[in-house]
């Protein structure tokens, strides 16, 4: 099947990370049985509405959970670590789980020297300390900007195809993808490396198009991947009909607000509390890019939706991410979507 999982194991209201991880778990077993293609884990920080911090750590969890699914990053934000270690990360989940797993890569900066005086967790001496010393791993002298990215992508790539003898790392067999949501470095470097690419529709809709058409104009054939190949994500709510998905999905402009606010997202309100919620011309305006471009509705429409999508993309995949308050609501979506593209 040409779709795929996209998962932040997202803390709802009213319930603990503890909570979310065990969701994500069992949300990978169905998605096993459903069919999906790949189950992804993202990685944020600081966040309260998000419990996936650590791709790896969840990854191992869930293809120890799970038999045959895919499971991979969606993504890896380079920026945080020294590519040697995420190298040796998902040589061993390969080696774990030979065939089944995918190291999906982002591009964020991480951490940087402006955010150590913003935040009482980066501020600490401990944490400064710390964060000198990674840069120091990453090549990154006092002053100095980070490698280029290509170039961090590239470390990977030639740790797995056997430099410096990293031996849980040459020979695994883990995909390496680049994530991006616009037609810069990420797309091009993905391009010219020969990897598969995501394209982050659900993030960005409007430059999603220009990204995809980025990386199929840089792509260079290599013995990894002979054609481009192009996954694109979309933020989907799926229900037996119209009215309850849109009940559903009601909360999502108010996470996505406070994303766009600098809180982090806050844990996903109650259709309830959506309902409560007092919007302004302003904060609406704020949003209304994701709100408008959410699939959501009965499984036939969103399902010919998410293949015009893909059609207009030439995507190969899709990408699905599905955050509603309720679990068995979740479940549910998932369930009805798949059955519903078996029919397109």
């Amino acid at each position: 099947m040409t779709l795929s999982v996209l998962d932040l194991a997202p803390v709802v209201s009213g319930q603990r990370a503890a909570d979310a991880l065990r969701n994500t778990l069992d949300l990978a077993r169905h998605a096993e049985r459903l069919g999906y293609r790949r189950y992804w884990l993202a990685e944020h920080h600081l966040t309260p509405g998000v419990a996936s911090t650590s791709p790896a750590v969840l990854i191992a969890a869930v293809a120890a959970a799970t038999e045959d699914i895919r499971v991979g990053s969606g993504a890896v934000l380079l920026g945080y670590y020294p590519p040697l270690v995420v190298a040796e990360q998902f040589g061993l989940l390969a080696n774990l789980h030979p065939g089944r797993i995918d190291l999906g890569l982002g591009r964020s900066a991480g951490i940087k020297e402006s955010d150590l005086v913003k935040h009482p967790v980066f501020s600490a001496p401990e944490f400064i300390a710390r964060y000198r010393i990674q840069q120091g791993l990453l090549g990154v002298r006092e002053g100095a900007v980070e490698p280029p990215y290509a170039e961090q992508v590239g470390r990977i790539l030639g740790l797995v195809g056997g430099e410096h003898h990293a031996n849980v790392v040459e020979g695994a067999d883990f995909e390496v993808w680049v994530l991006g949501s616009s037609a810069g470095e990420s797309a091009v470097t993905a391009g010219e490396l020969g990897l598969p690419f995501a394209a982050a529709y659900h993030v960005s809709p409007r430059t999603a198009q220009d990204a995809v058409d980025a990386y199929r104009a840089a792509f260079v054939p290599s013995e990894r991947l002979a054609a481009p190949y192009v996954v694109v994500s979309a933020d989907v709510v799926v229900a037996e009909d119209e009215a309850t998905a849109v009940e559903l999905a009601a909360p999502y402009g108010q996470w996505v607000l406070s994303i766009r606010a600098g809180d982090g997202a806050v844990p996903f309100p109650s259709p309830e509390g959506a309902a409560a919620f007092e919007w302004t011309d302003e904060t609406r305006a704020k949003v209304v890019d994701r709100t408008e471009t959410q699939f959501v509705g009965a499984p036939g429409d969103v399902a010919r939706r998410l293949d015009d999508l893909r059609t207009a993309t030439g995507a190969d995949e899709v990408l699905v991410t599905t955050i509603v308050h309720d679990h068995a609501a979740r479940v549910r979506s998932y369930e009805l979507l798949a059955k519903a593209w078996a029919q397109v």
